[in-house]
């Protein structure tokens, strides 16, 4: 994304590196990148929601790209995703299983969309209390982007990051990430991901999509 808003790393001295807190297990890289920030140990950072969210509510700094609004460079929402993920032998050999999960998922982003605030008292028991009043109001503010689909357009993008990147040598067809063998347990099923651009929660390399990152600096 850096290179495609004209900024180039060596030239303009941009040092990108992990964060030692994170190494640890149970870790959140965006709650720990916002604190960091917070804590000037860093300049910026790119992480999910919940970390911008907690660097602005500690006064360390501001969104100042979000990709799922259509900020940055085209096609950059689609660089990354949350997503549900497995494997084709378990497709194979776990097929109920994994239909199962697939429901619940849909299910659960359908409650987070008709009425986020039941969210709230498992919030309570997962986050802290500073990062789980953030997320009520995040999951309040953001219930639109709760879909259980991932369109045409994200793998195309995800395709021509990875190739851009050097982690694949030719774009890898829509129908071998997403397993779109499941598409009767997606919501407008009727249609193909063809004919509106979009499809819902499979299960092979990456679905249920949740959430793009965005960026705070």
């Amino acid at each position: 994304m850096l290179r495609e808003a004209g900024i180039d790393i060596a030239r303009d001295r941009v040092a990108i590196g992990p964060l030692p807190e994170t190494s640890q297990s149970g870790v959140s890289f965006g709650v720990a990148a916002g604190r960091a920030l917070a804590d000037g140990k860093v300049d910026g950072l790119w992480a999910n929601v919940l970390g911008c969210e907690l660097a602005m509510h500690l006064g360390g700094g501001s969104v100042v790209v979000d990709t799922r609004r259509g900020d940055g460079p085209p096609g950059a929402g689609h660089y990354s995703f949350a997503a549900l993920a497995t494997t084709d032998s378990n497709i194979a050999t776990k097929r109920e299983r994994i239909a199962a999960m697939i429901r619940a998922v849909v299910r659960a982003q359908a409650v987070l969309r008709q009425d986020p605030v039941r969210a709230t008292a498992v919030i309570k028991t997962l986050f802290p209390p500073v990062e789980a009043e953030l997320m009520g109001h995040i999951l309040v503010r953001d219930a639109e982007f709760y879909q259980p689909s991932i369109a045409t357009e994200a793998i195309e993008a995800m395709n021509r990051f990875a190739q851009a990147v050097g982690l694949l040598a030719s774009p890898v067809p829509y129908e071998q990430v997403v397993a779109t063998q499941f598409r009767s347990l997606w919501p407008g099923k009727d249609e193909r991901p063809e004919d509106n651009k979009e499809a819902s929660t499979g299960v092979r390399n990456r679905c249920a999509r949740s959430e793009t990152p965005v960026g705070a600096a």
